[in-house]
């Protein structure tokens, strides 16, 4: 199905004052729903699709840094999901599986066939739904502090989950995330950390049969420890490989964006997951996982 007509007579959309970073920002109208996103200006005409899924609350402005860093060397795409930041709202759009079926979309709508999702808290999910019922449209998946499932429940132990990462973010995150989080609201919140803590992360992660980088951040609250992440996933022989990131904590594509975009070009390439001699020293890397099913790292 084709992008809606703009209507003529609805209010103009517009940009933001100021480009918040170098990629293009664009609006489009799906199911007649209008969608802001951001796309790679100029991408190599041979380059391969990747598209940054944001995460609980949030636009993809919190992912530009990292994708920002990628956009030259992949056709980049930040969208913002129907219901989040500048996109307008799908009636009763807030579930997983809607959220998937929206970036689904959204690729329809702009021409993509097959893209590597990159995706950041919520985005993991998303990103897993969207792999399990359109298998044949993405490539690989980068899943970045995963969220959801029995470790964040009730909502009183996500609170005080998403309370001690905060102060270990980036101050700046905040001047992203507070103005994300109004425009969402209350009701939204609820509904969509119902649908979250609900959706079975985990078992559909180990069951995806495409090249997945799983990235921990090792300060990051709100997952469990990387050595309980490596007990479950060697429980089946998958396609996952997890690599923990010291010194960040949960939203790494804004804090640690060098370091995640290194990463995902090694493992965009099936290169040895390394270290950077020039990242400060509280900064490592460190494979925890490779599944036996995922490529074996290139000599």
């Amino acid at each position: 199905m084709d992008a809606s007509p703009i209507d003529p007579s609805a209010k103009p959309r517009k940009l933001p004052r100021r480009p918040a970073s170098t990629l293009a920002e664009k609006w489009t109208r799906i199911d007649g729903v209008d969608v802001f996103y951001r796309e790679s200006p100029n991408p190599p005409a041979d380059a391969r699709v990747m598209a940054h899924v944001h995460g609980f609350g949030l636009s993809g402005r919190y992912l530009l840094p990292t994708a920002e860093r990628l956009s030259d060397e992949f056709h980049t795409y930040v969208p913002d999901l129907p219901g989040f930041g500048r996109s307008g709202k799908a009636k009763g759009m807030l579930d997983i599986p809607d959220l998937a079926h929206a970036a689904l979309r959204f690729f329809d709508d702009r021409g993509v066939d097959k893209a590597t999702l990159v995706g950041n808290s919520m985005g993991c999910p998303v990103i897993i739904e969207f792999a399990h019922h359109f298998p044949d449209r993405i490539d690989r998946a980068v899943l970045v502090s995963p969220a959801g499932g029995l470790y964040n429940q009730p909502l009183r132990r996500a609170i005080g989950q998403l309370s001690a990462d905060a102060p270990r973010e980036p101050f700046k995150m905040a001047t992203v995330a507070v103005p994300d989080y109004v425009r969402f609201g209350v009701p939204s919140t609820l509904r969509m950390f119902r649908a979250l803590t609900q959706y079975p992360s985990l078992q559909r992660l180990l069951e995806l049969r495409i090249p997945t980088l799983v990235v921990l951040g090792q300060r990051d609250p709100l997952l469990p420890h990387a050595h309980r992440v490596d007990e479950v996933a060697s429980q089946t022989d998958s396609h996952v490989l997890v690599v923990l990131l010291e010194g960040a904590a949960h939203a790494i594509n804004y804090s640690h964006p060098g370091q995640l975009a290194h990463v995902i070009r090694a493992f965009m390439d099936d290169q040895p997951i390394e270290n950077d001699p020039s990242w400060p020293g509280h900064v490592r890397l460190y494979e925890v996982h490779r599944g036996k099913h995922h490529p074996p790292a290139k000599a």
